[in-house]
């Protein structure tokens, strides 16, 4: 059973590695809302899609003040090949431990093909200008990510 994190929650604060290497805090993005979406492995076929969705909807969703952060539990070799294969234009993090995928509530029991096993479910949170999560998304096709968050911010 998961506890995600709902809306109004302080969103935690983490330190993660991006796909160069490089330490990047939550705290680094205050004052602009930030994208935090969690997937399971890069350059799947699922999360490819869901990544190039965002990485063309990014002009948009940062006309809207967004940042977008991935994160997910490869290493930051494996994501700076999957900026560079898939032309992404965003910050991937690797939380290779999952503690931070367990403090936003989204790591636990899994089942795909019969087998079951722990893993990062797919579910994003906007958190805004002061770090509270604004809105959790947890339905959702890989394909209408961005758009979902694009709508949800047009209302």
């Amino acid at each position: 059973m998961l506890s995600i994190l709902k809306c109004g929650a302080l969103a935690p604060e983490f330190s993660l590695l991006n796909q160069v290497g490089e330490s990047v805090r939550l705290s680094d993005f205050r004052g602009r809302k930030v994208l935090v979406y969690f997937y399971p492995k890069a350059l799947t076929p699922g999360c490819t899609t869901q990544a190039c969705d965002l990485r063309d909807s990014k002009v948009e969703l940062a006309q809207l003040g967004v940042v977008i952060l991935g994160i997910s539990p490869d290493l930051p070799t494996k994501l700076h090949n999957f900026v560079e294969k898939k032309a992404l234009n965003f910050t991937l993090l690797s939380d290779p431990d999952h503690q931070v995928a367990e403090q936003f509530g989204v790591w636990g029991e899994k089942k795909f093909m019969g087998r079951t096993y722990d893993g990062i479910h797919r579910i994003s949170f906007l958190i805004d200008e002061n770090g509270v999560i604004e809105q959790v998304f947890d339905q959702f096709k890989t394909k209408d990510h961005a758009q979902l968050v694009l709508d949800y911010l047009a209302r």
